[in-house]
This record gives C-alpha cells, structure tokens and sequence, in this order.
C-alpha cells in the first residue's frame, strides 16, 4: 500500500486514511489512481474514508482521476470525510460530488471528522 493511503484505527474503527496533504498536482493523480484498486477489495458498504487536502494542488487530470476513483469507490464507501477541503477549487468539489453522486462532508479538524465517520 503507498504511504500515503493507509489504513488506521480511531475510536475502535478501521479508517482508511488518504494523505494528500502538500502533494503537487500529479502526486494527487497518481494516489487516486491506487484507490479503486484497494478500496474494491473491502465489502461493499464498508469503508471509512478519511481524505486530508490540506496544501494540495490540482489540476484538471487530477480533479478527473479524483472523479472517476469516486464513482468506482461508490459501493464500497460508507462514510467518508474531507480535511482541508479549501485546498480544492470550490467548482472541482461540486464537479466531484456530482459526477460521482456522493456526499463529501468538510470539517475543519481530523478529530470532528473521526468523530463524524464512526457515529452509526
């Protein structure tokens, strides 16, 4: 798994965390690329996802990769949070929500947004 996209426990949940903080824009295209690959080998339904921007920067391929992994991911995601969602363009945000028909909750701490993510 990279680096970045790890898997860890907060409040007694399993979480995948991907870490796109102060990526440049084709590091964000590459990680997204990865994510419909491991996150397709969890149930359906299963995934907490924690996604920290935080100093990233996008670019139109990446923004597209970023859409396309959400639409795959779709099934398998139960909840997922965001973190430094001003880093991303507030017209890419609805473009990715849109394409991919999923919520993608803003909060300005990791701690709000675990907290958000394990609540049933």
């Amino acid at each position: 798994m990279h680096e970045r996209v790890r898997f860890i426990g907060e409040l007694g949940k399993r979480i995948l965390f991907v870490d796109f903080s102060s990526c440049s824009a084709r590091q964000v295209e590459e990680i997204a690329r990865k994510l419909p690959d491991l996150v397709m080998l969890e149930p359906r339904n299963s995934v907490l996802l924690l996604v920290d921007f935080t100093g990233a920067s996008f670019d139109l391929d990446a923004i597209r990769t970023m859409k396309e992994s959400a639409v795959f991911d779709k099934p398998y995601i139960k909840k997922s949070a965001w973190l430094g969602a001003k880093a991303v363009p507030q017209e890419f945000q609805e473009e990715i929500k849109s394409f991919s028909g999923r919520e993608l909750p803003a909060f300005k701490t990791r701690q709000e947004a675990v907290t958000w993510l394990v609540q049933e």
